[in-house]
């Protein structure tokens, strides 16, 4: 309701002021009842420009730089704009007019017809609505009419709201025509901005105390880290102290424990931990760390002193607002310049007079965007009133960002924490220290006894390891890599001696990363009083070659095969010099140990007597290999010729099989391609010619009689209908047989008798295509499930039509499994498990042997053991009489492995079905693994089970 000051009547005063009452008392409920702002603001406008019966009342809140902002507002039927959201430039309010508002809170109201404006008294709260407060007027400035008259306003009243005797913002009411304001609205206009003053307050505060929570929540969070964990999380409670301070990176810079502030930092104790975006490392011949320059460290002596940095007494929290500005930290800028950091806050971290480090948080550079009431420029004074207020939209990039008093408050206590959780750490890492050290000294007293006993009992194990085999080369081996392992040295060699007298090394075991000498023969200037001494067992340990008394060939001679010390010990077979065992350290100059030399003769004698028992043995061995020799020949002869018989019967086979179902697959081609290619025609034909019915229908709608006659007799509407089906039923048809066609070729592959590069999927598609019949249901089982699970295969290098053989082979035998194993099982069991094939693809091995692996598996019953052991036997077979010829898989295992290099491994156990594994190379000419058929479950395939 819209109240004037009129005196009509005497009873309408008395509703007025009733009204403002009920006005009054409803806000004041609203505000008691609400904390939200903004909702508070919004009620309060549109309170007000019912009350005063205005186009537009809005709340404008002044920014820190005087600019303001429309934050809530009502208009009246969109008589006028709206301008909410929209930021208005501090010259628009001038200097003395916000003095005024804040020290007399004046209200203003100004008639740009008559071209005044009043000023009202100063207001006080506790005075009468009864007792109207005078409205002083006088001519208005030109240029406040000039601005109102380009918004479209004849009539504005502004009332000051303040938050702590400071200007908080403006209640202002717009109206397009003129309209004077009673005194008494006035007084309530007033009395509602100080109840907003009021709610600003309270929602003020509860911002600040939740604010205050979240920080002391963050505070207690990042606590949690340092002090409450068993160890301390320093990275962690680092990325919470940067997220919690909108920080883009940060860095927790650790030095020595008891450097001064301005001390020097041993860069061995100091540490640094990172998060986020980083500067780039500093040029600096001490260090590359930011924190350990010296300038950082006289940025760090005047930064007390700066005026550009806020800081604290108490708790030093430096925060730059931008990092360009500041003179004393110029010389890092070229550090920061590959980075959008802008602002940056350093914590000198501080425990008990003695710094221990730096927490340093950075900050994005930001782009504003701030959307005016008007174009103007931001970067001059306003002189003349502008003449649009129509929304624009003003974006600065490369902004920096301030640090908030509450921020640089909560960085500090975080700095507390890190300071007390680092004091701690470095105590910690301190008693470490003592403890590892004790322990040291403890270990290096019980290491020399237990070296004994370690030795005596791998002396033990390598004896009894050598004894179990009389095999002279695994005897050999053993002991050398037994050894190198042992003394952990880089190489052990075996020199053997020949019958001319010279010799050269037959056995070694190095280390990866250096060279090998199998097959080097020492030299010849070796003196010979030398040798005569190795001959009665002396042992010799050169600790250092390049220090040692050697001949300069046997010197050079080491050091061409990398020998900065070695160890040699002979092997004698009673009175004569076997070979040497001998240990050599290229990395640095080693002195050999007497347990080490002592064991490493007891391991000689051992090898001693372990190539007498083995050569004893294998002259035992000769004749009985000689003797065996001839049973292997023959046995390899009967083998070769099941083979070439094998082969012979199923080359026959597969080529008449071939040409019968190569030229089946032409003939029906033919007069398929002939009736595909017709198909579209007849379609073409038959849509023209519903088309012309449809035509002559809608020009003849009454036809004869004889005509309509015949049109129900062979019932038109369902012929219409039914011929398109029917001409498409037919396409399908003819796709199908081409495809079964298709698949016929493929299978058959008669025009790829060589090896060539083909897509596997394609032959096992249409072998799937030629059995397609019998995947069908029948009468006495339900269909066979097909699952189709392909890796990313490329191109095979194979004989595709042997192949497709393979293929063809394994899912016949399957199907066969399947139907048998359904036979024996009740209508119940087939529901709850139907039968099911799973053909998986995938590539496996290394990047130089690749292979491509095919899993063929069936969830039928599974092959019994006594079986599986002989299903790849030539003509064995379970299967009935008629029903198959035992060459299936005899077959398959030739075309896999003879003929692809391949492995065709059969995993399987009764009940869980059947599982065949093909794996060939996917290019020939690669080396592959020794071709194998396996049925037990391979380690290095994975099983579908």
């Amino acid at each position: 309701m819209t109240l004037k000051n009129n005196n009509t009547n005497t009873a309408q005063p008395v509703q007025q002021r009733l009204d403002r009452e009920v006005l009054l008392h409803r806000m004041l409920n609203r505000i008691r009842q609400s904390l939200d702002l903004e909702e508070i603001l919004t009620a309060t406008a549109a309170e007000i420009r019912t009350l005063l019966g205005t186009d537009r009342v809005m709340v404008y809140q002044f920014n820190p730089d005087s600019s303001g902002k429309v934050i809530a507002e009502s208009i009246n039927e969109n008589r006028l704009p709206s301008l909410k959201g929209l930021n208005f430039p501090a010259d628009d309010i001038p200097e003395r007019a916000r003095e005024r508002f804040t020290k007399e809170r004046v209200c203003s109201i100004v008639d740009v017809a008559k071209q005044q404006i009043g000023v009202s008294a100063k207001y006080a709260s506790n005075e009468s609505l009864e007792h109207g407060n005078s409205i002083r007027y006088r001519p208005v400035d030109e240029c406040h009419l000039t601005y109102l008259r380009a918004m479209g306003i004849n009539s504005s009243v502004v009332v000051p709201i303040l938050h702590h005797q400071e200007l908080w913002g403006l209640i202002v009411s717009h109206h397009v025509e003129p309209s004077p304001i009673a005194e008494d609205d006035l007084q309530l206009v007033q009395l509602l901005a100080d109840q907003v003053s009021i709610a600003i307050a309270q929602a003020t505060l509860l911002q600040a105390t939740q604010q205050k929570q979240a920080r002391e929540a963050t505070i207690n969070q990042v606590a949690a880290l340092l002090h409450a964990q068993p160890s301390i999380e320093v990275q962690a409670a680092l990325e919470a102290t940067v997220t919690a301070l909108n920080g883009c990176g940060g860095r927790l810079y650790i030095g020595a424990k008891h450097n001064s502030m301005m001390g020097n930092l041993n860069n061995s104790d100091s540490q640094l931990f990172t998060f986020g975006e980083q500067p780039l490392p500093v040029q600096s011949e001490f260090s590359d760390i930011l924190e350990e320059h010296p300038q950082w460290k006289d940025w760090i002596e005047t930064a007390n002193s700066s005026p550009d940095l806020e800081q604290s007494q108490a708790a030093s929290v430096w925060a730059i607002t931008d990092i360009y500005n500041p003179i004393h930290i110029n010389c890092f800028t070229p550090d920061f310049r590959p980075t959008r950091i802008r602002s940056l806050l350093v914590m000198p971290l501080f425990y008990r007079q003695q710094n221990l480090g730096y927490l340093t948080i950075f900050r994005h550079e930001i782009e504003t965007e701030t959307l005016w009431a008007g174009r103007f420029n931001s970067n001059l004074k306003q002189l003349l009133p502008r003449q649009s207020f129509e929304a624009w939209r003003e974006r600065k990039t490369g902004q920096a960002q301030d640090w908030k008093p509450e921020e640089i408050e909560m960085a500090r206590s975080i700095g507390k924490h890190f300071s007390m959780a680092i004091e701690q750490y470095l105590l910690y890492k301190e008693v470490n220290s003592l403890n590892a050290n004790l322990e040291q000294q403890v270990q290096e007293r019980t290491e020399e006894l237990q070296q004994s006993l370690k030795f005596t009992r791998i002396l033990k194990q390598i004896t009894d390891q050598i004894r179990s085999t009389l095999d002279v080369s695994t005897i050999l081996q053993t002991i050398a890599q037994r050894v190198r392992n042992l003394l952990n040295t880089d190489r052990v060699v075996i020199y053997q001696f020949n019958d001319s007298g010279t010799g050269e090394v037959t056995v070694e075991d190095i280390r990866e990363s250096w060279q090998s000498v199998r097959g080097v023969s020492c030299p010849g200037c070796i003196p010979t009083d030398i040798s005569n001494l190795y001959l009665k067992g002396r042992i010799r340990a050169i600790h250092n070659v390049a220090t040692a008394e050697l001949s300069d060939c046997h010197r050079e001679f080491l050091e061409s095969i990398q020998v900065k010390a070695n160890l040699i010990v002979p092997i004698c077979m009673g009175s004569d010099l076997w070979g040497f065992l001998i240990a050599h350290e290229c990395e640095q100059p080693r002195l050999w140990q007497e347990q080490e030399i002592d064991l490493l003769q007891q391991l000689a004698d051992q090898a001693a007597i372990a190539i007498a028992q083995a050569e004893l043995y294998q002259q035992t061995q000769a004749a009985a290999a000689k003797a065996q020799a001839q049973a292997v020949e023959l046995e390899q002869a009967i083998e070769d010729l099941q083979n070439a018989q094998t082969q012979l019967i199923q080359g026959e086979k597969m080529s008449s099989l071939g040409q019968l179902v190569a030229g089946i697959a032409h003939e029906i081609n033919n007069p398929v391609n002939f009736i595909y290619g017709n198909l579209n025609h007849a379609t073409q034909y038959a849509e023209d010619l519903l088309a012309l019915q449809k035509l002559y229908q809608y020009h003849v709608p009454e036809p004869p009689s004889e005509i309509q006659e015949f049109i129900e007799e062979i019932d038109l509407e369902f012929l219409i209908e039914d011929l398109p089906k029917m001409l498409a039923s037919m396409k399908v048809g003819a796709d199908r047989i081409r495809s079964i066609v298709l698949s016929l070729r493929n299978f058959s592959r008669l025009d790829q008798t060589e090896m060539k590069a083909v897509d596997i999927h394609d032959g096992i598609d249409s072998t799937l295509m030629i059995l397609h019949h019998r995947f069908k249901a029948k009468g006495d089982r339900p269909a066979i499930e097909i699952v189709k699970e392909y890796g990313e295969l490329p191109p095979v290098e194979c004989f595709a039509g042997q192949l497709n053989q393979v293929f063809m082979n394994l899912l016949s035998n399957a199907i066969d499994a399947l139907e048998d194993w359904d036979k024996e099982r009740s209508p119940q069991e087939r529901h709850q498990d139907p039968c099911r094939i799973t053909i998986r693809t995938t590539v496996t091995g290394d990047n130089e042997n690749r292979n491509a692996a095919i899993c063929i598996f069936d969830n039928g019953p599974g092959i019994p053991e006594h079986l599986r052991s002989r299903i790849f036997e030539p003509f064995f077979t379970t299967k009935d009489i008629g029903k198959g010829t035992g060459m299936g898989l005899s077959i398959s295992k030739q075309i896999v492995v003879d003929k692809h290099a391949g492995t065709f491994n059969c995993l399987s156990e009764p009940g869980q079905g059947t599982e065949f594994w093909i794996e060939i190379p996917i290019i020939q000419s690669q080396p592959s693994a020794t071709p194998e058929v396996e049925t037990s479950n391979p380690t290095h395939l994975p099983s579908s089970r």
